[in-house]
């Protein structure tokens, strides 16, 4: 499908034409739009946890949950199977009305694919900056790009669009605490601990998830205190993103001026599916140091990742070198959020880097002081 402009749509305001929900027609649509998102899941083998190597003499495990191996690549796959089947069953994604999502990342490529799945139409609102390989893998699964030049009015423009059309705004920034069952039913953290249990440290000391809806996030921290394990919850930021002086603050209002760099997370204003009572800590992570970690990540274990991992990754190396620093031993987990092929030209670009003003070598230097001493640099 082809891309349009803010003002290009075509489309004019009009009434929505609602279904019978009662009708056998519709009904035989939705029962089979849900067979077919829940076969997805059962088509796909869970995603590994693969082991990021330290010294043995820490007695610290450090693990990385591999989310880029979904069919779509990232871990917004969950998600947006979530929204999907949340949308669904509540009546809100009807036959041959689009669905509309504010997203100029992972989640807009993970709803084109389910969109395509279950045929109906999808359009993704996003900044007119937005990597020419995401617009790419957007259409790759038929999906639209409608893009605006400011990206503060994603949301009222998603809304907008929806109204003019008929369809449905998905609203991932809402809903994606809500979609996701976090008391089990093999969502991301229940999947964790089932594939640590015949680990040495079956509990991790601390799960470390970047939040860009905060949906994976407020997800894993439910279930730890539902399941009553003792884990504890770090959620690193960005600059360039409020979460953290909200979270600090105790701040609902909280906003940022720009956008976040590292692309995935970060958010300008404190999103509604960000739930910071369920956090026990977060960190703020220079975007360096997210570029240097995921560099790091590719010396160690031969695999590119986003941005976001790097942010993740910072923090969990943080955090064990405080663990070993106290003489603690045990596990901590990570996640890989989606893979590195998708920005070459940035996170892996020098070039990009010197365009960013971003130095990476301080932050590249401490990490690799840290693997071979075991001294986190102050």
């Amino acid at each position: 499908m082809s891309t349009t402009d803010q003002a290009g749509t075509g489309s004019t305001a009009a009434a929505t034409i609602d279904v019978d929900r009662s009708d056998p027609e519709y009904r035989a649509w939705l029962k089979e739009a849900v067979r077919k998102v829940q076969a997805d899941a059962n088509r796909s083998a869970d995603t590994h946890l693969l082991r990021f190597p330290l010294p043995d003499e820490w007695e610290i495990d450090l693990y990385l949950k591999d989310e880029s191996t979904h069919p779509t690549g990232s871990l917004k796959h969950r998600l947006a199977r979530s929204l999907f089947l949340y949308g669904l069953c509540n009546g809100w994604i009807r036959p041959g009305k689009p669905v509309i999502e504010a997203s100029s990342g992972s989640t807009a490529v993970s709803e084109a694919y389910f969109a395509k799945l279950i045929g109906v139409p999808f359009i993704a609102v996003m900044p007119r900056t937005t990597s020419p390989e995401k617009v790419r893998l957007i259409q790759f699964h038929g999906g639209q790009c409608h893009f605006v030049d400011d990206s503060r009015k994603m949301y009222e423009e998603s809304a907008a669009l929806a109204a003019r059309t008929g369809g449905h705004y998905m609203d991932q920034f809402t809903y994606a605490e809500r979609a996701t069952d976090w008391r089990g039913n093999n969502n991301i953290a229940e999947s964790v601990y089932q594939q640590l249990r015949l680990e040495r440290y079956p509990e991790p000391a601390w799960i470390v998830a970047t939040a860009g809806t905060g949906g994976t996030s407020a997800t894993i921290a439910r279930y730890v205190h539902y399941m009553q394990h003792d884990t504890r919850i770090c959620v690193p930021d960005p600059e360039n993103s409020c979460f953290f002086d909200g979270w600090t603050r105790n701040d609902p209002f909280a906003t940022s001026d720009c956008g976040s760099r590292i692309e995935g997370i970060g958010r300008p204003r404190m999103e509604p599916s960000f739930v910071p009572g369920a956090v026990d800590r977060m960190m703020k992570v220079p975007d360096a140091a997210s570029v240097a970690a995921v560099r790091a990540l590719d010396r160690a274990i031969g695999r590119k990742a986003g941005g976001s991992t790097g942010t993740g990754l910072w923090s969990a190396l943080r955090i064990i070198g405080e663990m070993v620093a106290e003489g603690q031993k045990g596990s901590v987990v990570t996640l890989l959020c989606d893979s590195g092929d998708r920005y070459l030209d940035k996170y892996y670009s020098d070039a990009w880097l010197a365009g960013q003003g971003l130095d990476i070598a301080p932050y590249s230097a401490a990490i690799d002081q840290f693997l071979a001493t075991g001294e986190w640099p102050c």
